[in-house]
């Protein structure tokens, strides 16, 4: 049995009853973290999304990492700076990713504008390539047509559309979830505990924390560079989880050093 300490006894709490309470009330969708310059982003956001989730999968397996990880570390460091480094390193995670987020928003919209003043196959191919390398092939046809009829002012009109339509999505596309809190926590624990063995779906052999830490973030940087289509993941927000949570760690122990 897992013995649950105080705050992440609260914790799972709170994140379950946010979970089924946005399930039942549509609105509780503001809550999400949304890019900045959306119309629907507000700077709450940055602490609220780690509260929201997107299905059971993902409640289940954040809150699973939460019960495993946390209470070791609040055992070791009491429960004000357990939840401290909790609400830090998701608070790091929400503002790095959105910002890589703001800045690909932002690129979208400047190869929109070039495809605006010069609508050339070879601008509308560099959109794709820049921002929706997934749907390559559907537009393959209209790259090829617009090489082949530059003046059709139609197709300019449609592809300009379907590119709104990407830009849009993009913008009102929300991240959600505790993962970037839980990947600092995770952090944290190889940080303490280095050689603690861990059983980890689907290896079928413990694996020391330490090494699952470097393995689970070498993949994270791999699939977030090379993201797959239809990959919705996050992965840079587990990065960024990761990042700030080794910072705040470095900082805490060379205070803690300077005190001898």
């Amino acid at each position: 049995m897992f013995q649950l300490t105080p705050t992440v006894r609260n914790l799972l709490i709170a994140n379950v009853v946010v979970f089924f309470a946005a399930m039942q009330l549509n609105p509780l969708a503001f809550l999400a973290l949304y890019p900045i310059g959306s119309p629907l982003f507000q700077p709450w956001q940055f602490l609220t999304y780690m509260f929201m989730h997107a299905n059971l999968g993902h409640i289940f397996s954040n809150m699973l990492g939460l019960v495993v990880f946390g209470p070791m570390l609040e055992q070791r460091w009491g429960a004000k700076r357990f939840l401290t480094y909790w609400l830090i390193c998701g608070l790091g995670a929400g503002i790095l990713y959105n910002g890589l987020r703001t800045y690909e928003v932002r690129q979208m919209r400047q190869d929109i504008e070039a495809f605006r003043a010069d609508p050339t196959d070879v601008n509308l191919m560099d959109f794709v390539d820049h921002n929706a390398s997934d749907y390559r092939d559907q537009y393959a046809a209209v790259v090829r047509q617009l090489h082949a009829t530059p003046d059709d002012q139609g197709l300019i009109r449609s592809a300009l559309e379907s590119m709104d339509y990407v830009y849009q999505r993009s913008i009102n596309g929300p991240m959600v979830g505790a993962s970037g809190a839980l990947f600092g926590l995770m952090l944290a624990f190889a940080f303490y505990f280095p050689n603690t063995p861990l059983i980890i779906f689907p290896l079928p052999f413990p694996i020391k924390a330490k090494y699952l830490v470097v393995l689970y973030g070498l993949y994270e940087l791999y699939t977030g560079v090379h993201q797959a289509p239809g990959d919705n993941v996050a992965h840079f927000a587990h990065l960024g989880g990761l990042l700030v949570g080794l910072i705040v760690l470095l900082f805490w122990q060379r205070n803690r050093t300077r005190m001898y």
